[in-house]
């Protein structure tokens, strides 16, 4: 299952859409293609709601759709356990060809050319970024000539970026300050599906409702100057962060899941490419510190909600930073008119463009 937010054709006004990517069509089944090789589309879960309340002979109108399954993806993670169980009936039912064209005069389902994919949660309760994969963190020590810091083993640390410059695929804009260095970083990204206050790892580890990849953009030259005074980042950071294209329920992942004692550790393989090129690679099971510890840290004598965002920092190699530093590069950054892509498998890729704003 892979959830959306998208505004869809002709709605470039109206609000954000919670939807889903749905899969082609069984082979043979009334609405499926001969040959296809466009994207699966995108379905209009608020559309499909009201078909579900309609069939089921309750009150179908938005608002009695939204009271059940939510609104957006954060009322839709509130309500899990009815929306994600419809959600999967509903792909199942388009997989065998069995739901209709519209419903109240609305299409189900969209061209996935022909609408805006948004962060899946274009505004997050709170946006953390962790520092978990040992390899990034060593080099980048290494590089500054600084040995390894041993509160590393000690604490999965994180800090606070702003949840209010969240972005999905397409342009970035920056300013010209920002191009002074302007970096990618590979991440992965949890969403908080549970309200935890003081919880342990296995009970951080269940409240984790999905994975989606995250590219921390940073602005170097900002970061380096500010972080003198030992605050921040903050300048350096607090202009864009993406997200996206999708966001996968863990269960979704029990394929590539590792269950340890320290939580769930994902073997997904990442990747990240800078105008075509690859010029990172990593697995996110090579995290030393779990996103259910992070979380876990995180909760300490605060309550965190669903909806709020927490990073695993930056896989090994995973940024210009660290790999110019190491000599595989020459002081290479992002430009305008740059393309970024950054990929997890199983959570998509998450391509971004850069724009200057003079």
């Amino acid at each position: 299952m892979k959830l959306v937010t998208f505004v869809s054709p002709g709605g470039e006004s109206g609000p954000p859409v919670p939807g889903v990517v749905a899969e082609a069509p069984a082979t043979g089944s009334a609405q499926a293609p001969a040959q296809s090789t466009t994207q699966p589309p995108i379905l209009d879960l608020l559309v499909a709601f009201r078909l579900l309340e309609s069939e089921a002979g309750r009150p179908s109108h938005l608002s009695a759709a939204i009271a059940r399954y939510g609104g957006d993806m954060i009322s839709l993670i509130e309500r899990e356990a009815v929306s994600l169980p419809a959600v999967r009936t509903l792909l199942e039912r388009h997989a065998q060809g069995r739901l209709p064209p519209e419903h109240g005069g609305s299409p189900l389902l969209h061209a996935a050319e022909k609408v805006q994919l948004l962060a899946p949660i274009p505004r997050p309760l709170s946006m953390r970024d962790g520092y978990a994969f040992r390899q990034h963190v060593e080099a980048a020590r290494r590089n500054r000539g600084l040995e390894m810091i041993p509160e590393f083993d000690e604490i999965p640390i994180f800090y606070y970026t702003n949840h209010l410059s969240v972005l999905g695929p397409g342009p970035v804009v920056v300013r010209p300050k920002h191009v002074e260095q302007l970096d990618f970083e590979l991440e992965a990204a949890i969403v908080v599906g549970k309200t935890i206050r003081d919880a342990d790892v296995a009970e951080a580890d269940d409240a984790i409702f999905g994975l989606m990849v995250m590219n921390d953009l940073s602005a170097r030259a900002l970061q380096m100057h500010e972080m003198k005074l030992n605050l921040g980042p903050a300048k350096g950071k607090d202009f864009a962060t993406t997200i996206g294209p999708y966001l996968v329920p863990k269960a979704d992942l029990a394929r590539f899941t590792r269950t340890t004692p320290r939580g769930s550790q994902f073997d997904l393989r990442m990747t990240a490419r800078h105008n075509g090129e690859v010029v990172a690679t990593g697995s996110l099971g090579d995290m030393s510190w779990t996103f259910a510890e992070i979380l876990a840290r995180a909760s300490y004598g605060v309550t965190l909600h669903p909806g709020e965002v927490v990073g695993s920092g930056t896989v090994g190699t995973g940024c210009f930073l660290e790999t110019n530093g190491s000599k595989i590069y020459k002081n290479r950054w992002l430009a305008p008119g740059d393309t970024i892509d950054c990929e997890i498998d199983e959570l998509g890729c998450l391509r971004n463009t850069i724009e200057l704003k003079p």
